[in-house]
């Protein structure tokens, strides 16, 4: 399997696929509560974002700072195998798996232990100049250990990524057909400059018109506000910080966007 859309994805609508931001794990700085009790805080928001709407989840290790730019440590992994294997436990929508900054493999390796769908890569290709230092991409080891693998893991990897530069200039349209055709994404993510900030609503739709039959989804500044500007040709959306009150997810807030998203 190599750039073929999810089955779970409908064509008919977008979707909107919620991000459970978990708190530092251990062997982070900033790692001060048990796991348990991470455990317990990643079920409360996976479960607000599904009675919410959303129609699919990414788990993602948000608090982690500072990030390794590529490979992370087996207690990360074994952590995050941990936490995801409760989340798939406990909601019946896709899950999927990104692990900050741009670690593939490791992703790959808890989906497949948890039975996530999906997993979301930053860099998969090309280089950019992050915070992490100049992070590259990696389609060549990812997709050779999926094959290995044997998995139906999806691939959602990001466009011109988010708290980045390209290391060189790189059009949007071309950046997109490479992540496609030469790296075989099975999605594609376009965000704006940093968590929370708008997208460009003509970069995404360059993206989108470069795509081909591959689903694009909007990744940062989704408001129910902005749906409108990217509902005509994007698969969906992905929110995460809108949706949290007091830094839980907000049942009120997943159904006021999802309802718009879906069009209701």
């Amino acid at each position: 399997m190599i750039g073929t859309a999810p089955a779970w994805l409908p064509k008919s609508r977008p979707v909107l696929i919620g991000v459970v931001h978990l708190g530092a794990l251990p062997g982070a700085p900033l790692h001060a509560k048990p796991l348990a009790a991470l455990v317990d805080a990643a079920l409360l928001d996976a479960r607000a974002w599904e009675e919410g709407g959303a129609d699919a989840l990414i788990v993602e290790n948000f608090g982690d700072v500072p990030f390794f730019r590529d490979a992370v440590p087996p207690e990360t992994v074994a952590c995050m195998t941990a936490v995801t294997a409760r989340v798939v436990d406990s909601v019946s929508i896709p899950i999927g798996v990104n692990v900050l900054r741009n670690d593939g493999e490791a992703a790959l390796a808890v989906a497949e232990a948890t039975g996530a769908r999906f997993i979301r890569v930053n860099v998969l290709t090309h280089a950019a100049i992050t915070d992490q230092g100049i992070v590259q991409g990696i389609a060549a080891s990812l997709m050779r250990k999926r094959a290995a693998l044997a998995s139906n893991v999806s691939v959602f990897a990001d466009v011109l990524v988010k708290h980045a530069r390209p290391l060189a200039p790189l059009d949007a349209g071309q950046a997109a057909e490479d992540a496609v055709q030469r790296a075989g994404a099975d999605g594609l993510i376009v965000t704006g400059e940093a968590t929370g900030s708008s997208t460009d609503r003509y970069i995404a739709e360059t993206v989108a018109a470069h795509a081909g039959e591959t689903p694009v989804f909007i990744g940062s500044g989704v408001t129910p506000e902005s749906v409108q500007h990217y509902s005509d040709f994007a698969a969906g959306m992905i929110v995460g910080t809108w949706c949290k009150v007091e830094d839980r997810v907000s049942e009120d807030r997943v159904r006021r966007l999802a309802d718009r998203i879906h069009g209701d």
